[in-house]
């Protein structure tokens, strides 16, 4: 598993880049994803907001993870062109026969691999030491660039998650 995912975002996007995290309910294959590649490729060679270019970056990391990111110094995202983003995950769900908008499924590093876990089972698990408040928890509600960078795998200690469990001391 690449820890350094940041080094794959684009250098030259500004910090308060807009950023949206779709997690996908499994682990894609490597020729899905290489289709996924291009599809978002496609995308965001031509996403576009009120006819002006977006500024874009999308990218599957983990293999499990679509990335979108939109430099809003350049061009300002519009409703339009946040609708076709969402368009894009859809069809990739379809195709792919995956759901990208489950946010009662959380995901987890465990050793070296991305873990998915219902949020119903998540006292359960920290019950049983399943997961620990140091296990890294893949944080999809980041809304920026910079978060993603510093915020998106953080331990369940630093997340909203800390105030759904107990820990037993």
């Amino acid at each position: 598993m690449i820890d350094n995912y940041w080094e794959l975002l684009p250098a030259d996007f500004a910090p308060d880049s807009r950023v949206w995290v779709y997690q996908s309910s499994r682990l894609f294959m490597m020729s899905e994803a290489l289709h996924i590649e291009d599809l978002l490729n496609n995308f965001t060679a031509n996403w576009q907001s009120h006819g002006a270019p977006v500024k874009g970056y999308a990218n599957l990391l983990f293999g499990q993870f679509i990335v979108l990111m939109a430099d809003e110094r350049a061009t300002g995202v519009s409703g339009c062109s946040t609708d076709s983003s969402v368009r894009l995950i859809k069809q990739i769900e379809q195709l792919f026969n995956v759901n990208m908008f489950d946010r009662t499924t959380l995901a987890f590093k465990l050793k070296d691999k991305v873990q998915m876990l219902p949020m119903a089972q998540l006292q359960y698990a920290i019950d049983n030491n399943f997961i620990t408040p140091d296990t890294i928890y893949f944080n999809n509600l980041v809304q920026t660039k910079e978060e993603l960078e510093n915020k998106w795998l953080i331990p369940v200690k630093e997340s909203w998650l800390v105030k759904r469990i107990k820990i037993a001391s």
